[in-house]
This record gives C-alpha cells, sequence and structure tokens, in this order.
C-alpha cells in the first residue's frame, strides 16, 4: 500500500474522521512541480476542492499559488497559501467587492457587465474574464458538473464578446474539464483558439482552468506539456499560463474513515455507518442520477458480486436518501468495523455539512515521519454556531 495508512492502528481514530497522507500529497505536488518546469507554466491550487490549511506550508513549496470562488477563499488563500491569489466568481457583491481587491492578485469577471460595474475599482490588480468556450466533451464524466453545458450561467460566449478587449483586460480564462486527461484539453483548445484567436492575441496571461487529472495513473503528461509548449509558441504575447487543478494535488492522498453502528435487513443487508452520503459525500447525491454516478471506493471492497458478502453502506441521518452505495466484501462486517472510502480528500472535506445534527468528520493527518497527528475536532458548538 503506498502511504503510510497500514503504519497506523485505525482504534485510535476518532469516527468519522478525514486522513490526509503527507506522503502522498507530496508524491503528487512534485509531478506538478515537474510539469511546471518542463512546460514553463504555474499550477495553483482550486480551493474549492480542497481547503486544508494545514498542509498549504508544504504545498507552497511546490505550487504558485492558489484560486478562489470568493471573498472568504481569497482571504483563506492570502493569509494562510501567502502567495498568488487568483479570485473568480459568477458574481462579486458591491459591498464585498473591495475586500476581495485587497487579497487578490488576479481577479477574473464572469461578464463583461461585472468588469464594467468593477473596473474603476481594481487598483492596479490583473484582470481577466472568463470565456465559455462551448465545447462539451463526450468523455465528460459528470453532466451535473459540466461548465459548458447548455444554459450555462459560466462565462461569456463568442457571441456575446466585444470586437475588442478593454486593455483594462490583460487575461482569459476557460474551464470545461472535470477529471479528464490531456487528450480533452486538446479538444477544448482547438475550439478554443479557432473561436478566440483575436483575443488571444491581445492579452499577456490565461488560465486553462481546473479539472485536470494530472496526477493519475496513465494521464498522458508529455501531451499535456506538449500543449503548453505549442500554445506559446503560437501565441508568443502570452507571459504566463496557469493551471488550476484541485482534485490532481490530492488525488488518492487521503481517507474518509467510518464506523459501522448497525446491520439491519431489509431484503438484503444494509450497514449503517457513523458518516453520511447527505453531510460528508454529497457528490453522492449529486450526481445520483447522472450517466455515470459518484461512487466513492473502499479499500479492501469491490462491486457488487466481485465479493462473498454484499451490503448496501447506509448514512447516519435520517434523511431516507442518504444511502452511500452496494460494496461486497471477503468477511462479513461486524458492528464496530471501521470502513475506509479512499481518495476522500477532494470535495468531500470542503463540502461537509452539519445537516440533521450529524457530526462533522475529526481531521487527522499522517506526516511523513509516519506520526498520526490530530488537526482538528469538532463538535456541538460548530453546529450550534451556524444557527440562530
Amino acid at each position: 500500500m503506498d502511504g503510510n495508512l497500514d503504519k497506523i492502528d485505525l482504534n485510535k481514530l476518532e469516527t468519522p474522521c478525514f486522513v490526509a497522507d503527507e506522503e502522498l500529497i507530496e508524491k503528487n505536488l512534485k509531478i506538478l512541480k515537474d510539469v511546471q518546469d518542463k512546460a514553463d507554466c504555474r499550477i495553483i491550487l482550486a480551493l474549492k476542492a480542497f481547503s486544508m490549511f494545514s498542509t498549504f506550508p508544504l504545498i507552497r513549496k511546490y505550487l504558485h499559488g492558489i484560486c478562489a470562488s470568493g471573498l472568504h477563499e481569497a482571504r483563506l488563500g492570502k493569509e494562510e497559501f501567502q502567495k498568488e491569489v487568483h479570485t473568480y466568481a459568477p458574481a462579486f457583491k458591491d459591498e464585498e467587492f473591495e475586500e476581495v481587491v485587497n487579497y487578490s492578485d488576479h481577479i477574473v469577471f464572469n461578464s463583461l457587465s461585472q468588469f464594467k460595474k468593477f473596473r474603476e475599482k481594481l487598483k492596479g490588480k490583473k484582470a481577466g474574464i472568463r470565456i465559455n468556450p462551448e465545447v462539451c466533451l463526450k468523455t465528460s464524466k459528470f453532466t451535473a458538473y459540466d461548465p459548458c453545458s447548455k444554459n450555462s450561467r459560466l462565462g461569456i460566449k463568442l457571441s456575446d464578446m466585444p470586437e475588442k478587449l478593454d486593455a483594462e483586460i490583460t487575461g482569459l480564462h476557460f474551464h470545461a474539464l472535470c477529471e479528464q486527461d490531456a487528450e480533452d484539453l486538446e479538444e477544448v483548445l482547438k475550439v478554443f483558439e479557432r473561436n478566440f484567436d483575436k483575443y488571444i492575441k491581445q492579452i499577456s496571461w490565461i488560465n486553462f482552468g481546473g479539472g485536470h487529472h494530472i496526477t493519475r495513473e496513465n494521464y498522458n503528461i508529455d501531451k499535456l506539456i506538449s500543449l503548453i509548449k505549442n500554445f506559446r509558441k503560437k501565441y508568443p504575447n502570452i507571459k504566463q499560463i496557469y493551471l488550476e487543478p484541485g482534485e490532481a494535488i490530492v488525488l488518492n492522498a487521503g481517507y474518509l474513515v467510518a464506523r459501522v453502528l448497525d446491520i439491519v435487513r431489509n431484503e438484503k443487508e444494509i450497514a449503517i455507518l457513523d458518516c453520511s452520503a447527505e453531510t460528508h459525500m454529497p457528490d453522492i447525491m449529486i450526481t445520483r442520477h447522472d450517466k455515470s454516478p459518484y461512487i466513492p471506493p473502499i479499500m479492501n471492497a469491490g462491486e457488487p458480486g466481485e465479493n462473498k458478502y454484499e451490503y448496501t453502506l447506509a448514512g447516519v441521518s435520517c434523511a431516507a436518501g442518504d444511502i452511500i452505495a452496494d460494496y461486497s466484501f471477503k468477511n462479513k462486517l461486524k458492528i464496530g468495523d471501521k470502513v475506509v472510502f479512499e481518495d476522500a480528500l477532494l470535495y468531500n472535506m470542503v463540502m461537509t455539512s452539519t445537516f440533521n445534527g450529524v457530526q462533522l468528520p475529526a481531521i487527522y493527518i499522517i506526516e511523513k515521519s509516519g506520526n498520526l497527528r490530530l488537526v482538528k475536532k469538532f463538535g456541538y458548538h460548530d453546529f450550534k454556531s451556524k444557527l440562530s
């Protein structure tokens, strides 16, 4: 097993809990650093996917900054990451924008009307606009997360672009991928360059967005590097190219550990855990009716029919739909057993909620030395503080 999970006693973990493995995070970061060096680009961390700031001292050794989706993420990035902060939002609030500017180095607007509204308050910060390349890829895994889908509110379509960009707009941003490959980026770039060529020639920096699964096994890194280098050759006016993956930074680098509280039967065996799809793994609920719904992998478990003992794993909230998925195990599950969800750091941690009063997972780090450290534990006051 990669990483250091096998070196710790799972009985020492208070469940539910997230466990980040520093060794595995750094393994990803080294891959990303190699891409940056060979392609002459900058990779920044998308906080919407992973905002565990206790890991920022490690991450900032390798990456150039963060991208934020609004005021609070921008502030977190400025205060805790302490490098470049790129802030984009579908719309900015009047009463927050001055503070957003203070925390940000690059500000990306979702519409020309927002740019015109706030242009006088930019204070010399680099301004860009997000465009919609209108490329719906056949390889898109989760249609619920396709930013280029029909009627998308994200980005400016070619038909709505001006003849010439305002001089204060120095960059363009697009986002079209979700857990996808360099070949998918190549397809997007072909359309982007064909349709937006004259605008690309008017700017000095560009952001290729997120969704690049760079640290996944078999990802075509050489293709990615080649695409970036060729883009630079075609557009020598571009001084900086950014990528803002979130998942790639912590892909397969952490876990959500839960405990079996009870096993009930209703035509099949149902194991009730002390975690919850509703509150701890909302991607399950969001993509449930998608063509390829998100089903979190479990250590030492398989799909139904793969092993002898099958269970429906269910959450602890009172929501009838709080069902995780069906799995099979080599051995019978018992009350008190620990279940380890793999690849659990991305999105799950940032999207947790206290719905139904369900306990927020504690957060642990397995340090590179193998030492287990409790970073934070949550309780009743975290639940109460969100209410009035």
